[in-house]
């Protein structure tokens, strides 16, 4: 059945029409008509979505995130709206305060109405797609989330604004009440003088929570001057770290200040500002909070915006007002289209230069065997104060501190086909990001990157990643996975040298039976492996617990042989006993192996974890949560893994999403990665569509 999109006034309608004729057509048929539009699912359930025409494509992609995520994704757009509390109950009412308070709904509505066409046009099919989708299968919808439909154009950016602005940007400063971790990720592209083959590779990382809103979608949009393939933060129109045929790119955490906080001293009904007072802007919203019996009691919420923006604390008898960057940039679905149809690294980075998107670090090869790295976002131009004194709550009495403009493009730290062959992050600063250095401390200015992290321990992830691609001239494609599925902890070559002499001369029994076990140990957190959990739990202890554990802290001038060595080995040994103690008495043995303890969990069962935090400098990172009997499960970390080599052929790829890619209740693919991922394992990407044919599970047409 054809999509009609002669008319967008008419749009959804007429798509909704042929999707309730399309419902019934999903068997494996491998036709397509010319003005045909399909989603052809995999084994793995990623869905490769092809038409000639780009509203229609966008349509079927709406329409395949509402059939993996439903009930996900109206949860996270209901959410976004500020009206969770109205659907679900008094649970929500802080998110639904926090949303409001920072006025994401009124941003949504300004960049739906910003939107220059045909882009605009591709977000309303997108959101025809989801609704068709939900009419038209009202029995895979969770009732309870169908309060939220129909969805808007207007949601898709609120949840945006919500995810990137308000998470990514300005988590630190709103001190959320949600569990909210720091999100981080590796990055690499290898060039051609690096790699075996001659041809340029990159590795795509990024390490998120296991959910929410940070669930990423594996996808294939084929339509008019686009193929592409990778995945879309859930929710969002548009893959955030993906492929073409002549280039591909992903995305770090990168340590950025693009929001701060100011103190505002309260005078009267206001603030003082430049010497006067200054009346707040102040509004007065009604939050509607469901009640256990389905009634529905009014919550008032007044809001308060100074110059700076909305109030969202007080401390110390001053108002605390949050200043976002970014917040009136509408186009960041244009720029990521465009980045998605680029064919050459000037195109590509014509694209970044909107810099639409407010951070993120951007790391690039493609098969002209250039590779880059961008220290991206709305970098706030600033005339005084260095990093620390950003990070703190800035003085906002007087317009001295108020900034308004940006820096541009070409400001930023930005690394193109060094000598080394390399290009890296780990989420630290851009100076290592290949080595010799090619960015200039000297030339940053200090507001805009820390000169290193604000714990020395947090270099060793990224060390461990500089120490992987210095140690191999000559860079295989197998070779690139073995390097990902790395669990190295880097922290135990630093430090052991100086633990375990002085806890064996140690008085303290435990402390020398522990250092009989690290001895043994083979340093990695390999789920077999045993001395791991022993270390990672005396290692936190000491980052947590001294001011400075190590011997040499880190230093710029020695980015990888520091830090090295214990400030106060006796100290260390002291600690060391007493986490041996805990290990013992949860576990009943010292040298409990890693997989014993750290899990991997999902709906058809359990699998023992390789890999750990990067604070112990694994590159393989997860981070686990307490589960009963001591074990912990994995939620953070490793969410999406791709591998794209660019040869003269195409690119060829590598990929695994641990949790699967849906996770609608009754779909097969909740969780069917995970034991691949357990072994250390990829499946092929098929990108091309005689191989997705050859591994169809389901074929539905429009």
């Amino acid at each position: 059945m054809r999509v009609l999109t002669a008319q967008r006034a008419s749009l959804a309608p007429a798509i909704a029409l042929a999707l309730l004729v399309a419902a019934g057509l999903s068997g494996c048929g491998v036709g397509q008509g010319p003005d045909e539009t399909e989603i052809l699912w995999d084994t793995w359930g990623v869905p490769h979505v092809y038409s000639s025409n780009t509203d229609s494509l966008m349509y079927a992609f709406g329409w395949a995130q509402m059939r993996a995520h439903g009930d996900r994704v109206l949860r996270l757009y209901g959410e976004a709206r500020g009206r969770a509390a109205e659907y679900w109950g008094a649970e929500h009412l802080a998110s639904d305060r926090r949303v409001r308070t920072l006025e994401l709904p009124e941003h949504a509505r300004r960049w739906a109405g910003n939107q220059d066409m045909p882009f605009g046009g591709y977000v309303e099919a997108f959101v025809a797609g989801m609704n068709a989708y939900a009419e038209a299968h009202p029995d895979r919808i969770s009732e309870s989330r169908t309060a939220v439909l129909p969805v808007k154009p207007r949601d898709v950016f609120s949840h945006t604004l919500r995810t990137v602005h308000a998470t990514f940007v300005a988590g630190r400063d709103l001190r959320q009440a949600q569990r909210w971790r720091r999100a981080g990720s590796n990055a690499w592209a290898v060039g051609p003088s690096r790699s075996a083959s001659g041809n340029a590779m990159l590795l795509t990382n990024p390490h998120l929570s296991w959910g929410d809103r940070f669930t990423w979608f594996e996808a294939q949009l084929t339509g008019p001057d686009i193929d592409a393939y990778g995945a879309a933060l859930l929710g969002m129109p548009f893959p955030a770290v993906a492929f073409n045929d002549h280039l591909g790119w992903t995305h770090t955490v990168n340590p950025i200040d693009a929001s701060d906080l100011y103190r505002l001293p309260l005078a009267g009904d206001g603030y003082r500002w430049n010497g006067r007072v200054r009346p707040f802007n102040t509004d007065t919203k009604v939050l509607k909070v469901k009640q256990p019996d389905g009634s529905l009691r009014a919550d008032t919420l007044t809001v308060r915006r100074s110059v700076h923006g909305p109030v969202v604390g007080q401390w110390d008898g001053a108002a605390l007002a949050l200043r976002i960057a970014g917040l009136t940039q509408s186009k960041l679905f244009e720029q990521y289209w465009r980045m998605l149809r680029a064919t050459n690294l000037s195109q590509f980075e014509a694209a970044l230069r909107r810099q639409q998107m407010p951070m993120f670090n951007t790391v690039y090869a493609d098969e002209d065997g250039h590779i880059l790295y961008h220290f991206g976002g709305r970098v706030p131009e600033r005339d005084r104060g260095g990093w620390s004194y950003w990070q703190g709550v800035v003085p906002g009495d007087t317009s001295a501190t108020l900034w308004n403009a940006v820096h541009d493009y070409e400001d930023l730290p930005r690394v193109v086909d060094p000598p080394s062959g390399w290009v890296q992050n780990a989420n630290e600063p851009p100076f290592t990001s290949t080595l010799p250095p090619r960015v200039d401390s000297a030339e940053v200015p200090g507001y805009m990157t820390p000169r290193a992290p604000a714990k020395s321990a947090y270099m060793f992830r990224p060390q461990r990643s500089i120490e992987m691609l210095e140690g191999d001239s000559s860079i295989t494609f197998a070779e690139l996975q073995a390097y990902k599925n790395d669990t190295r902890m880097l922290a135990a070559d630093r430090l052991l040298d100086d633990l375990l002499p002085a806890a064996r001369a140690s008085d303290r029994e435990r402390a020398r039976r522990a250092a009989d076990v690290l001895a043994e140990w083979d340093r990695t957190a390999d789920a077999a492996s045993q001395g791991s959990v022993l270390f990672a739990r005396w290692l936190r202890a000491m980052v947590g617990g001294a001011e400075a554990p190590f011997a040499t802290s880190y230093r710029p001038s020695a980015p990888r042989t520091t830090p090295d060595g214990l400030a106060d080995p006796e100290a260390a040994v002291q600690t060391l006993a007493e986490a041996a103690q805990t290990v013992e008495d949860r576990h009943d043995s010292l040298d409990v192996p890693w997989g014993a303890v750290h899990r991997l969990v999902g709906p058809e069962g359990s699998y023992p974890a390789s890999g750990g935090d990067g604070l112990f400098g694994l590159f393989r990172v997860l981070r686990f949560d307490e589960m009963e009997g001591g074990r912990r499960r994995a939620t953070f970390g490793d969410s999406y893994v791709a591998l794209t080599e660019f040869t003269e052929e195409g690119p060829r790829a590598k990929a695994v999403l641990p949790y699967g890619n849906a996770s609608q209740p009754g779909s097969p693919h909740r969780g069917d990665q995970l034991q691949l991922y357990a072994g250390k394992k990829m499946r092929p990407v098929w990108h091309s569509r005689d191989s997705v044919r050859a591994h169809l599970e389901r074929r539905v047409t429009f």
